[in-house]
């Protein structure tokens, strides 16, 4: 078991804190694990160290606004209490739809992105990164929709240069055909192909020069959410497989809803929940013996605004440690009591299952 905390990495986030390189941090993993809660909490940390930072949410089922109890939209927006954090949420499938417009040269560009897999979510990705890049931030964190979404994600310079191929195929094959499609759709320039090609090429040019950053891990990296249970152990392995093929650097691991074995749990059903768990943690540290690994614990409520996020925030830097039994009298009386009820509890099973045994 590979626990030994002196051969360990930090157990915090402070290395990301620390690389002031960075421009990029993903934040990822399954659906359900805490990711919005990780990703905004590693905002506002960064936002202490950093001049300017812009967190983006790339899941269609936003969380952000809910995270931060403030309403965001497409366009980058102040987080209120701050001066130097920003936010932004994006829809793959409105931005595509805002692609187009009344002109036919962008309802014929519109038809095309449709008729090639996948290109609408690269093009869309495509067209935030521009945006992205006019914009002067010193970092800027995505927190990414599940699993199979971040891995799409990741594959949309291929996409993009997957359906410029297929349009130049059309093109070389079909060349009358598709100046008489430019005309269907009202475009009358002779150069409405190229304009086409033109746009294709100019978004495949932008994901690509941000891919060649994504893959420097100087200016990126990738931070894995999970929890300690079988499903999230196996997506968190695919998606460390996944990101050492694209080559983008991970070195971080967030294992979220941690039950600690605290003095007063006396729940048989939390005591089998606690072992199962650290059989998953035990896991963890052994196949990602290089990575920092953050443990934070399971709370009775939900970590939503900016308060409770801030307040949340020191597990990131500081290993959480249960809470030491400082009792008063009257507690100390209550537990005593609670314990003897028990005690009697169980005699009177024991009693009663004995003259059973006798019985038969």
């Amino acid at each position: 078991m590979a626990t030994d905390t002196q051969d360990l990495p930090q157990a915090s986030v402070q290395n990301i804190l620390d690389q002031e390189s960075l421009k990029w941090v993903f934040v990822g993993g399954k659906g359900g694990v805490g990711k919005t809660t990780c990703s905004s909490i590693l905002s506002i940390l960064l936002s202490r160290v950093r001049q300017s930072v812009l967190i983006i949410s790339t899941d269609p089922a936003h969380n952000l606004s809910d995270a931060f109890q403030q309403r965001f939209t497409k366009t980058p927006t102040l987080v209120n209490g701050f001066t130097n954090l920003y936010a932004m949420e994006v829809d793959p499938a409105v931005e595509n739809e805002e692609v187009g417009g009344p002109d036919g040269m962008d309802s014929l560009f519109s038809e095309l992105a449709n008729a090639i897999p996948g290109i609408d979510e690269a093009m869309s990705f495509a067209e935030m990164l521009k945006l992205v890049q006019t914009m002067d931030y010193s970092v800027i964190v995505f927190d990414t929709a599940p699993t199979g979404h971040t891995l799409r994600l990741l594959q949309f310079p291929a996409t993009l240069e997957k359906g410029l191929a297929k349009v130049m195929s059309l093109r070389n094959r079909f060349g009358g055909i598709m100046s008489q499609m430019t005309r269907l759709f009202g475009i009358e320039d002779e150069f409405a192909e190229d304009a086409i090609l033109g746009r294709l090429e100019g978004m495949k040019d932008v994901i690509e020069q941000v891919n060649k950053q994504f893959k420097d891990p100087d200016l990126t990296t990738f931070v894995c959410v999970c929890i300690p249970e079988f499903l999230s152990l196996y997506e968190t392995e695919r998606l460390v497989q996944e990101l050492t093929k694209f080559e983008i650097d991970t070195h971080n691991i967030i294992i979220n809803q941690v039950l600690f074995d605290e003095e007063d749990v006396d729940s048989k059903l939390l005591r089998a929940r606690m072992q199962m768990q650290q059989k998953y943690i035990d896991q963890y540290y052994m196949l990602y013996d290089d990575f920092h690994i953050t443990k934070l614990p399971l709370l009775p409520e939900e970590v939503t605004g900016v308060e409770a996020l801030k307040a949340f925030s020191q597990h990131f830097l500081t290993p959480y440690q249960p809470p030491v039994g400082n009792y008063t009298v009257e507690e100390l009386e209550q537990k005593v009591s609670m314990l003897g009820q028990r005690l009697k509890d169980a005699e009177a099973e024991l009693d009663r299952l004995r003259k059973g045994k006798q019985k038969a």
